[in-house]
């Protein structure tokens, strides 16, 4: 119970509704910001699971090629080393192709193999017996066997096969006669169509892109496969110099064919000279972040509208309270026939001039003014005319007094009273008469009541340390008045102040 009093009291206290319209429109900033956070670790979220994703085809892809190659290229080793073995020279040409290409066939799309002499004819061939003729002594790759003897396998770059009319690239290595002098080619051609299957189990998007190059910068294959793509040289662009000099890595570039925005993850594969990269589309790597922090947004928006509108309801709400409870706690204070402070206000005001007086040592006084014969007004005229000349009497004390500190109030009935802080008794004379004149020329036309008809007594009493009793003291001078013929102002002697001490708050009829 004492708890739910004090939560009570709390809900009570004004200063409780303003924090808590405060907080009312607080809040939804407090949401903004922490939405716009969620929304931006959303979006690093994004990033980085699109930056694994990429890391892990790459390194899948990365080893497939490189294993591929490998198989290959150590199906030409084998065979420039057979070829050297007196046993392979001596063997049937079946036996011989038999020994020299029997680790061809485990390599994936495998073009050609074939065993080129000095002149670039065709002398022994993986698939056929006789070899198939042709001759590539014009080959890039021939030419630079003849030139160069110990170049290892080289990577050609994409040509059409003589022999099959599809896309390939050759790998290749030099054979030497005994005594060293350049002896042939032997090659294995891979198909682009390795690639185009190896690349198409992948979905990167509708932007996304996968592209094998040599570290010259030709293109030897890019998916989504395109004609126009084979073979183009990209040397001396931004992204591709940024593949061959870091080797390995991510970054964010714009493609110097398309112009799209692309996040890359690149590596060098294995110890070849070839540089693969995936590359996704920054669009579509925040496709999905963007939906979901469109959907977030618009919640978090509608949601903080609602929480403002309600705030602003709320606080027009709180400002309608507080108006109608101070204009009920003016009404407290207020009478409600003349508008003058009432009773209460008047016990309070009195007690506080005099807490100050005492305090500062300045005078103050009291005026208490009643209505002479009232009673016969209300006798003769009725009560609504009585009440009109109560209206009529208050303006009259309202307009005798001009400074902000004085008070005018009605204490009951036809009585009442102005307090007049910082004001001696003679002062308080000059105010009383500026109450009998006013009071003089006061005139109710409706009732027939002329200037001069209603007058009042006054009792006056002033103090400066004495001021405990200032009330008891002007009423006795009230008294006074009205026992002297009424129509004038009585001051309380100091002789009347014992006299004075503990008369009760009365209301002198006329």
């Amino acid at each position: 119970m004492i708890l739910l009093r004090s939560l009570s009291h709390v809900l009570r206290s004004g200063r409780t509704w303003v924090v808590l319209g405060v907080l009312g429109v607080l809040a939804p900033a407090g949401m903004l910001v922490v939405s716009g956070l969620m929304l931006l670790d959303l979006r690093r979220d994004a990033w980085r699971n699109a930056e694994q994703t990429s890391q892990n085809l790459l390194q899948v892809i990365e080893r497939d090629i490189a294993r591929n190659v490998e198989i290959i290229d150590l199906s030409l080793q084998a065979v420039v080393d057979n070829l050297r073995a007196p046993e392979t020279a001596a063997a049937s040409p079946r036996a011989r192709q038999m020994i020299l290409f029997d680790r061809a066939a485990s390599a994936k799309d495998l073009g050609v193999m074939l065993v080129l002499d000095e002149n670039g004819d065709s002398i022994l061939d993986a698939s056929s017996l006789p070899a198939r003729k042709v001759n590539n002594a014009d080959r890039d790759y021939f030419q630079a066997h003849k030139a160069h003897a110990h170049l290892g396998l080289l990577i050609s770059k994409p040509v059409v096969s003589r022999l099959l009319g599809a896309p390939i690239v050759v790998l290749s290595r030099r054979i030497d006669k005994p005594d060293g002098s350049f002896g042939g080619v032997v090659l294995g051609s891979l198909k682009l169509s390795y690639f185009a299957r190896l690349f198409d189990q992948i979905g990167l998007g509708r932007d996304g892109a996968i592209n094998l190059y040599l570290r010259d910068g030709t293109r030897i294959v890019r998916h989504p496969y395109a004609d126009a793509d084979i073979g183009t040289n990209l040397a001396g662009t931004p992204n591709f110099e940024r593949f061959v000099r870091e080797r390995g890595g991510t970054f964010v570039g714009t493609s110097v064919r398309d112009g799209i925005e692309r996040h890359y993850a690149f590596t060098e594969v294995g110890d070849l000279p070839l540089v693969l990269n995936v590359a996704r589309s920054t669009r579509e790597i925040e496709a999905e972040w963007r939906a979901k922090a469109l959907v977030i947004a618009t919640v978090v928006l509608v949601l903080c509208g609602l929480t403002v509108a309600l705030s602003l309801l709320f606080g027009r709400e709180l400002r309608r309270r507080a108006e109608m409870h101070a204009e009920m706690a003016r009404l407290s204070r207020t009478d409600p026939l003349t508008g003058l402070a009432n009773r209460r206000r008047f016990e309070a005001a009195l007690a506080d001039a005099g807490a100050d007086a005492r305090r500062t040592g300045n005078p103050l006084s009291l005026l208490v003014v009643d209505a002479d014969h009232f009673k016969r007004f209300n006798d003769r005229y009725g009560h609504a005319v009585g009440d009109e000349v109560l209206k009529g009497l208050a303006a009259c004390l309202s307009a005798s007094v001009h400074r902000p500190g004085d008070l005018a109030c009605r204490v009951g009935g036809e009585e009442f009273a102005l307090i007049l802080p910082g004001t001696d008794e003679a002062g308080a004379l000059r105010v009383a008469d500026e109450v009998h004149a006013q009071v003089s020329g006061l005139a109710v036309g409706s009732a027939g009541i002329e200037p001069g008809t209603v007058t009042v007594s006054i009792g006056l009493a002033s103090g400066i340390h004495q001021v405990h009793d200032l009330y008891g003291r002007a009423d006795a001078a009230l008294y006074e008045a009205k026992a002297n013929g009424r129509n004038r102002t009585r001051c309380a002697p100091a002789r009347l102040r014992e006299q004075a001490n503990g008369r009760a708050l009365r209301v002198v009829e006329a």
